[in-house]
């Protein structure tokens, strides 16, 4: 089981930054997890935003967030973040921070089974 908690969230005008954290909070501390954020825009369906691999590597990222959004972890602080730059009207959405546990594959992570609640994300013109 794992326990994920979002922060970071708010609101910035177009062009600004924002950081997202994740504490992730394992059950049984001897599995490690892939993890991963996913959004979902109003009216819209959830999306995948960036995954990565149990050992923190490997950052895969969407299309539309490539060369603006940077994920990466801190295993000393069991921490995943989500650090977005060059924000835009199109990034406004709910952010969730996401974990499937080995073994799992980041790179094909399409329905993880652990989620946040959720962290709001607000870009105005």
């Amino acid at each position: 089981q794992v326990q994920l908690t979002e922060s970071g969230g708010g609101s910035v005008q177009t062009g600004g930054s924002l950081r997202l954290s994740c504490l992730a909070t394992l059950v049984d501390t001897r599995r490690s997890s892939c993890m991963g954020w996913f959004r979902q825009a109003p009216g819209k369906g959830r999306e995948k935003v960036a995954t990565i691999s149990s050992g923190g590597i490997d950052p895969i990222y969407a299309d539309f967030v490539k060369g603006r959004f940077t994920v990466s972890r801190d295993f000393a602080k069991n921490m995943m973040y989500l650090q977005m730059n060059t924000l835009n009207p199109e990034d406004t959405a709910v952010y969730f921070c996401v974990a499937d546990l080995w073994p799992c594959n980041h790179r094909h992570m399409d329905s993880p089974p652990y989620w946040g609640q959720g962290t709001q994300v607000t870009v105005s013109p």
